[in-house]
């Protein structure tokens, strides 16, 4: 990977970093990074990662080798994340939320003797490092320095790790050339600037999290953030005039429930991992007039892929609400292809672009996603690869069925499988969260709803009533656990 960055950037023009990027934009004395109590400038985050930068000098690092670090949304933590890309030392955060024994496996993974925590990680710090045999180092108080902070192209900035639903989490490393990239094209289409301030409140280790706190980095907005997700956090973010977020819309949905979201400073949300309803779009935009709704399609190896823009959700809302339905059209400097694809038109989603990180040799990104391209040009997913449900040699696709029972008023969330049917090989089974508990939704109901919009074959089979979904740390439906639960 590294090996073949070095000759793609010998073969181009000198890019620039993803660091020279955020040293240019935070050469300032304004207020650059509010967290609780404390407001660092532009020029202090500076000076603290490169006192950083220093201290990570005096760890005795392996150059360029991946660092982990139990960190979460924080002044030091961005200076920490500033600091590793530019002395080559790239910090790997690992799940604050995650047990133990899934650090570990990541940890394990990586070649630094060291795992770095925050004092309110210790313990799990200290827990990781005996089960992997490396040294726990707990992070001190950065001091100003003068360490300077400089990167070549290849190198790498950051590495991120997949989310690991059906194997070990999968190290992501980021160049600094591709990763100033992203920060151009996420940057622009969610309008980042000096006068932004993006409020986080994604996990730290994940891409909704450090990879667009990265990306609001690189666009040199100011920056804040809560621990993680909740009604009260989100109103610390509105006190603190946050413009600029990333969510998925079942947060959405939970604060229009709470009458939270609005009125505020936003400008613009983000939003990612499903579909968003008509009518909570429309109640988003009621609750915050003029906010530009924005729903980008990646994963953690390179994104975004497509982008449903602003405009497009205003078309939704207008009469097309089809489009909701998509992950819209391919975003901007990217790509796309749809490979092998059946009579249906669905295959596997290839991208390609200077903004993704995980190509084969022709520069190709292979998502794992299946879905088609419309004639107009919006791409609509079907599900993974690899949760694909093929039922007597008919090929089911689970999303393309969530889809349609999401939209069913007394359904709050649901998740279908494939189970083993001695007949046909599999079949289709949901498992259903009803909107009210006390009232969950009759099966014949749903059936009928789905059967009016999809196939026969594509229709459940079996349904199960369920209080929640069992999720892993970054939120993913984990469907083996749900399929083990049928007899």
């Amino acid at each position: 990977m590294i090996d073949a960055e070095r000759a793609a950037a010998a073969a181009r023009p000198r890019e620039v970093t993803w660091s020279e990027m955020v040293a240019a934009a935070y050469d300032h004395g304004r207020p650059a990074a509010v967290y609780g109590d404390a407001t660092w400038s532009g020029r202090e985050l500076l000076d603290r990662a490169a006192g950083a930068a220093g201290w990570l000098d005096s760890l005795d690092l392996p150059e360029g080798a991946p660092v982990p670090a139990l960190v979460a949304s924080s002044p030091e933590a961005l200076a920490l994340v500033i600091a590793g890309a530019g002395a080559g030392h790239p910090i790997a955060p690992l799940g604050t939320r995650m047990t133990a024994s899934e650090v570990a496996t990541v940890v394990a993974g990586l070649d630094a003797p060291v795992v770095l925590a925050q004092p309110e990680y210790a313990e799990l710090g200290r827990e990781v490092a005996e089960r992997t045999g490396r040294r726990l180092v707990p992070l001190p108080p950065f001091e100003p320095g003068e360490r300077p902070l400089a990167a070549r192209p290849e190198d790498i900035a950051i590495v991120l790790h997949t989310s690991g639903t059906t194997g070990a989490p999968k190290a992501v490393p980021m160049p600094q050339w591709r990763l100033a990239a992203r920060a151009r094209v996420n940057g622009a289409l969610c309008e980042l600037g000096p006068d932004s301030l993006y409020g986080g409140s994604a996990p730290f280790h994940h891409l909704s999290g450090l990879g667009n706190v990265v990306v609001a980095l690189g666009a040199g907005a100011r920056m804040t953030g809560i621990p993680r997700f909740t009604v009260e956090g989100w109103r610390l973010l509105c006190e603190r005039g946050a413009t600029h977020t990333s969510m998925v819309p079942s947060m959405l949905e939970m604060l229009l429930a709470a009458g939270e979201l609005g009125p505020a400073r936003w400008r613009v949300l983000q939003y990612g991992g499903a579909p968003i309803r008509p009518d909570t779009l429309r109640a988003t935009y009621a609750a915050v007039p003029g906010v530009r709704m924005l729903n980008m399609f990646g994963q953690t190896e390179g994104s975004p892929m497509s982008v449903l823009t602003p405009d497009d959700h205003r078309a939704a809302v207008a009469g097309r609400e089809e489009l909701l339905l998509s992950v819209g059209r391919a975003a901007p400097g990217v790509e796309l292809r749809i490979d092998r694809p059946g009579a249906d038109g669905i295959g596997e989603v290839h991208a390609r672009g200077d903004h993704l990180f995980v190509l084969d040799g022709e520069g190709w990104l292979h998502s794992g996603d299946l879905g088609r391209v419309a004639p107009d040009g919006y791409l609509y997913l079907s599900g993974r690869r690899s949760d694909m449900i093929i039922r007597g040699g008919e090929n089911v696709h689970p999303l393309e069925v969530e889809t349609v029972l999401a939209a069913h008023p007394e359904v709050a969330d649901v998740a279908v499988v494939g189970v083993p049917d001695p007949r046909l090989g599999q079949t289709v089974a949901a498992f259903v969260v009803p909107a009210d508990p006390g009232a969950p939704p009759d099966p014949e109901r749903l059936r009928t709803f789905v059967r009016a919009e999809l196939s026969g074959f594509k229709v459940p089979a079996y349904w199960h009533v369920v209080t929640d979904l069992p999720r892993n740390a970054n939120g993913k439906v984990l469907r083996r656990v749900l399929r083990d639960t049928v007899p």
